[in-house]
């Protein structure tokens, strides 16, 4: 199973796309409470109990006050089969779904062309390395060096004792800028 196979732990929303509704500017303080609860756990379950009492209970909120305010936030969800959803974020998950999708199968695409078929688990016992060489680009320029860069600090041995030696003006950057190099 692939480790980023999993739901996407939030959805994106613009205030100006809720707000503008006058469905939402009609709301109490207490059923905008209930909308947002409901969105929340419509994101997470995907669905609600059309029962107030139960969906007072699993939102914790009181059954009686749930039962008011539910007819004013129902412009915002759809209820089938005594389930309550929200087309809008399942709208949006189908989105995110189908990107990751999109961009799983242009990954595979890329490898593939890349590794001429192969995995990587076999790429080493077919002699292939598994590394890209060749021209990278920086900037404008290119270049066929290579893009690793060496410590300037290097610990060398010398009578099994390991020194330090510094390389092109490099200092030792952890260095206590106020020792003075003397015992303690």
């Amino acid at each position: 199973m692939n480790k980023q196979n999993r739901p996407a732990p939030a959805y994106q929303e613009y205030a100006a796309q809720i707000m503008s509704r006058w469905e939402y500017r009609a709301l109490t303080l207490d059923q905008r409470g209930l909308l947002y609860s409901m969105r929340l756990e419509c994101w997470v379950n995907r669905t609600l109990p059309e029962s107030p009492d139960l969906l007072g209970r699993i939102l914790g909120f009181d059954p009686r006050e749930v039962a008011a305010a539910l007819p004013f936030v129902m412009p915002f969800f759809a209820c089938e089969d005594g389930k309550i959803s929200c087309p809008e974020l399942d709208s949006y998950r189908k989105h995110l779904e189908n990107v990751r999708t999109r961009q799983s199968d242009a990954a595979k695409a890329t490898n593939a062309q890349r590794w001429g078929g192969k995995t990587r688990a076999n790429a080493g016992n077919q002699g292939i390395v598994a590394k890209r060489v060749g021209k990278r680009s920086v900037g404008d320029r290119s270049s066929d060096r290579s893009l690793v860069q060496y410590s300037p600090v290097q610990p060398s041995q010398e009578g099994g004792e390991v020194t330090t030696t510094y390389v092109d003006g490099w200092s030792d950057f952890t260095a206590d800028p106020d020792d003075d190099g003397g015992e303690v």
